[in-house]
């Protein structure tokens, strides 16, 4: 990898995406590794990304740190890590573009129907019932494909949204989520040999933009209604599962 104009024109995008989801516009952060890897290898996107998103997760924790569900935790948080075990371990075996076309399959699958169901009166009166087994089972989902791809957020939603909570809990209990869960991530990255010199320089470099731009979007989120804030987050599931079905086909 070279630092050069080319490199930064793509991963300057890239960051502010990330942290622009990091400030609670979810989802248009999914896009930001398959961006980079057009100049740099998908593995090594990954790796210079993982330093700024735990620096963008602090600042949104500490933004929503008020605003957490502790249940949805308990029960997705244990399961994200056995995901990003079994991501660790079978990372070598499992086809990552197959992982991927799947997820944005079912990512916009899901959105799809929630935008449709969302127009019965019945569907919009009170929250549908999800399970325990199920928050774990897509917590295990999230990790494992955090792991692999920093594509964790899909199965999240897939148990959360449903919930209907208030967008600020929604925001700060995805912060804190993720936030746990890239922690868990850095001794595997560790152990692939990822935390070059080189590697660690370019986040270092991207720092500043990355901090700016998740406060950007902690303030503009605020400003948005309940309703259409769930709104764009379905329509963004729809764009990020086309963005992770395209990568599919063509990495």
């Amino acid at each position: 990898m070279h630092l050069d104009l080319a490199f930064y024109a793509v991963a300057i995008p890239a960051v502010i995406l990330m942290g622009l989801a990091k400030g609670g516009f979810s989802g248009v952060g999914q896009i930001s590794v398959p961006l980079l890897a057009i100049v740099v290898s998908p593995v090594q996107a990954a790796a210079i990304l993982l330093p700024i998103l735990l620096v963008q997760d602090a600042v949104g924790v500490w933004a929503f740190r008020h605003n957490w569900d502790a249940y949805i935790l308990k029960v997705m948080v244990p399961g994200a890590a056995v995901g990003i075990v079994a991501g660790y371990l079978l990372a070598a075996k499992v086809s990552v573009s197959a992982v991927l076309g799947t997820l944005g399959v079912i990512s916009i699958l899901f959105a799809l129907y929630q935008l449709w169901g969302r127009r019965a009166a019945s569907a919009l009166a009170s929250p549908p019932r999800s399970s325990t087994p199920m928050g774990f089972a897509l917590g295990i989902a999230s990790g494992f494909t955090s792991q692999i791809a920093h594509a964790g957020l899909p199965p999240f939603q897939m148990w959360v949204l449903r919930k209907k909570l208030a967008p600020a809990t929604y925001i700060g209990t995805a912060a804190l989520f993720f936030a746990i869960i890239n922690w868990v991530k850095v001794p595997a990255y560790a152990a692939l040999g990822q935390f070059t010199r080189e590697n660690l320089f370019a986040a270092l470099t991207l720092m500043p933009v990355a901090i700016a731009s998740t406060f950007a979007g902690v303030a503009l989120v605020r400003r948005v209604p309940a309703e259409g804030f769930y709104t764009a987050i379905y329509l963004l599931m729809i764009a990020v599962g086309g963005q992770l079905i395209w990568k599919a086909l063509v990495g």
